[in-house]
């Protein structure tokens, strides 16, 4: 774990001061606060026998083994025990052949993510991200003073590595989260490869891999070992089943989480690191959630291209929908129908993002669905799809 600086000179001490005012000032917003922002928006509130397939959360909760080291744990809730934390850690690092200092646990990865924005960016140096992309990092760039660029997606709905190394000089951030949120699809490791080696000095790649197990896209934690410019953010949250227990890492060169730090330190909730660490050592669980999810996507794509329905070719836990109506009225229409599904992003108004649920909870989806979809109800006239997407491949399965 990386040491913490407790040299608290007056220079330390007000680079510390510093940092926590600003924090204090912006909210650190995870999926959740995202989805809860659509339904208070929409004034929902998701009854309890309601299908929830809008934020990103696997259904099976956390694994047998997690689940079993909690209730062991619950005596001991009144104890800090920041060991469990040094072995989490440890065991993680030693799996992925890391040093232990290029690893720090956070409540989940959103933390990290919004410390690495206020970090690495500033007036003078932005934050470049894909559109649609996650958007959490985009808040804390602009609360911070940073100009954010956006920047589309391909046309193969990959992260545009050259558009964003080409985007700005002076930038601070390139976020590229792979699999990507909301489109589930992936972006090479060529294209990585290429961002590490053209983007602009001192620049950082904020790397997210929250949904990197479901996928076979390449991890980047090789070019944390090989030190370069890069911090990776793991979570708990998605094929762990553990969102709502926050639990998750930001890697990288023990200087560059060093700058982090200012920003936020706290003990870890006990029962989320020892199930995390549990979970981490429970042999084949990784390989059977990704079938799980797999085969459910799979199946639910099938229909969509049989029903001819235009989504984007997902390898995550989530995808995004061609409505080809305004997508917002379409989720008023799901949830009406006791379906409660994603956001729409600005940049594709006619899509809404789907989270895979369990079989049931995509039976029930895939029933609501053609039902809206078939509605001639006022108020979900088809709207023109932007030019940049209009030839866009969608997926179709072989």
């Amino acid at each position: 774990m990386c040491p913490v600086d407790t040299g608290f000179s007056r220079r330390s001490f007000l680079r510390y001061s510093a940092a926590a005012s600003v924090v204090a000032s912006i909210p650190i917003l995870t999926e959740s606060h995202l989805a809860h922002a659509q339904r208070r928006r929409m004034s929902q509130n998701i009854p309890p026998d309601a299908v929830r397939i809008n934020a990103n959360e696997n259904p099976l909760g956390p694994c047998t083994g997690a689940c079993a080291t909690i209730s062991s744990l619950i005596p001991e809730g009144g104890r800090y025990d920041f060991d469990l934390t040094e072995k989490l850690i440890t065991t993680f690092s030693g799996m992925e052949g890391l040093k232990p200092e290029y690893v720090m646990a956070y409540a989940g990865s959103s933390e990290p993510l919004h410390y690495s924005v206020l970090a690495f960016t500033s007036k003078e140096k932005s934050y470049v991200t894909a559109d649609p992309g996650y958007e959490a990092g985009t808040y804390a760039a602009k609360a911070s003073g940073a100009k954010v660029i956006p920047v589309p997606l391909t046309k193969t709905y990959a992260h545009d590595i050259k558009a964003m190394v080409a985007a700005d000089p002076n930038a601070g951030v390139l976020y590229i989260c792979n699999p990507n949120n909301p489109t589930g699809t992936i972006t090479s490791r060529e294209d990585i490869e290429y961002a590490v080696e053209n983007k602009p000095k001192g620049s950082i790649l904020l790397i997210d891999e929250a949904y990197i197990h479901f996928s076979d896209a390449t991890p980047s934690l090789d070019l944390v070992k090989a030190d370069k410019d890069v911090i990776v953010l793991r979570t708990f949250s998605k094929l762990y089943g553990m969102a709502g227990m926050r639990c998750g890492f930001a890697i990288g060169r023990p200087d560059l989480l060093a700058k982090l730090q200012p920003y936020g330190m706290n003990s870890m909730p006990i029962m989320a690191v020892a199930a995390a660490t549990t979970s981490l050592q429970q042999k084949d669980l990784i390989a059977e959630r990704k079938k799980i999810n797999a085969d459910i996507r799979q199946e639910t794509f099938e229909w969509l291209t049989a029903s001819n329905y235009k989504f984007t070719p997902s390898q995550s836990n989530c995808f995004m929908l061609d409505t080809g109506r305004p997508g917002k009225e379409v989720l008023t229409a799901m949830a009406a129908k006791n379906v409660y599904i994603g956001r729409v992003w600005p940049a594709w108004p006619t899509y809404v993002r789907i989270t895979v649920g369990t079989s049931s909870d995509m039976e029930k989806f895939r029933t609501a669905y053609k039902q809206v979809m078939s509605s001639s109800t006022a108020g979900l006239e088809p709207l023109p799809l932007p030019e940049r997407l209009r030839n866009a491949p969608y997926t179709h399965l072989s």
